[in-house]
């Protein structure tokens, strides 16, 4: 096992670490140990996690079980919370017992909501099996499902206990996935520094290809960078919601195409990314030179562009209709995350329905 990152989360008695490194799975009860030193574990994983790392959860050494889903965004529904909730009475497990997540931002995301309703709380722990995951979705404490009126519209903000992030696990993942996870790294550094997104110009590509030194640097400026936002802003009423840099376009483009494995939550961040900076140009809050840097990195990159999701941007009213629904939304009105240039976003309530119409309009 090489040097152990550790990025803290600053909400006083509510407070965790991130651990990132290479093979802190094979110390994984030792870990577990530190935050949840007895008691019952329960895992929730996917299939195709569990097929890589069932060996690693032998190890717990543990009153160990497991629920082991299908892969894939629809686990995040109401149907699989109730299933998952009916294994944890099944297991007997109370509120002083853990709910360990080993997966992506799905497994994360539910798992999260599934220990905020148990028995009015229980603990949980982040394992995170993909670079989206350990950079974003497994920090913060947002927990949710998905309803048909939108994407996680119905959830709960609720820490874990613990984040362990194994740089080692992102060698298992196809190139797509690791590419959607790269996505919310470059957020960082739209969102907020410019440094950071000069070091990725450089350096991006040395991420994608897993260089030990870049991955490990980038998912920890990440984290830190989220972690600051978070401490500042844990219920989004104010600088956290500059995380959702891209996802308003976004998660509109991820309705369209009915959440699946079309198109990744990533790759629809990527473009949504390349959209708020058009339309911030568009409505002379930046120079054209933003959005024209956005593009030639994702390209550099090999991520997803506007040009890549011209299929689901033919329906202006529904994207329309999506955006409407937004969590950030206040009276009716759209909250947009847009950016002064790179590195400079800032949030715009009540965004000119018209203006937005009439961008979206012009991709098609």
């Amino acid at each position: 096992m090489t040097e152990v990152r550790t990025v803290s989360v600053d909400l006083g008695a509510r407070s965790y670490d991130i651990l990132i490194g290479s093979g802190l799975l094979s110390d994984l009860g030792h870990w577990l140990e530190k935050v949840a030193p007895k008691g019952k574990v329960h895992v929730v994983t996917d299939e195709n996690v569990y097929g890589h790392y069932k060996n690693h959860l032998m190890t717990l050494d543990r009153d160990a079980s497991v629920t082991v889903l299908p892969p894939g965004e629809g686990q995040k529904s109401f149907d699989v919370l109730q299933s998952l909730l009916s294994d944890m009475f099944a297991q007997g497990l109370d509120r002083n017992d853990t709910l360990l997540a080993f997966g992506g931002g799905v497994i994360g995301d539910l798992t999260g909501f599934a220990a905020s309703v148990y028995k009015r709380g229980c603990r949980f722990v982040q394992v995170p099996t993909t670079l989206l995951a350990q950079v974003d979705s497994s920090v913060g404490g947002k927990t949710a499902i998905n309803v048909p009126q939108g994407k996680n519209l119905v959830g709960a903000f609720y820490q874990p206990s613990l984040v362990l992030a194994d740089t080692d696990v992102l060698k298992t993942l196809p190139e797509r996935e690791l590419k959607a996870g790269y996505a919310e790294v470059l957020k960082y550094g739209l969102l907020g520094n410019r440094k950071f997104f000069d070091w990725l110009d450089a350096n991006g590509n040395k991420v994608l290809s897993l260089d030990p030194e870049a991955v490990g640097e980038a998912i920890a400026t990440s984290c830190m960078m989220k972690a600051a936002i978070v401490a500042e802003d844990e219920l989004e009423r104010g600088a956290r919601a500059l995380l959702n840099l891209g996802h308003t376009f976004g998660h509109a483009l991820e309705a369209e195409a009915g959440y699946c494995d079309r198109l990744l939550h990533g790759e629809a961040v990527s473009a949504g990314m390349q959209m708020a900076f058009e339309y911030s140009a568009a409505q002379d809050l930046c120079s054209l030179d933003a959005p024209q840097r956005v593009e030639q990195h994702l390209a550099a990159t090999g991520l997803t562009r506007i040009a890549d999701v011209g299929e689901w941007l033919g329906d202006t009213d529904a994207l329309m209709t999506h955006m409407g629904q937004d969590k950030k939304n206040e009276g009716g009105a759209l909250t947009l995350i847009l950016a002064r240039g790179i590195g400079e976003a800032f949030v715009q309530k009540g965004a000119p329905k018209p203006e937005v119409r009439n961008y979206l309009q012009s991709l098609i």
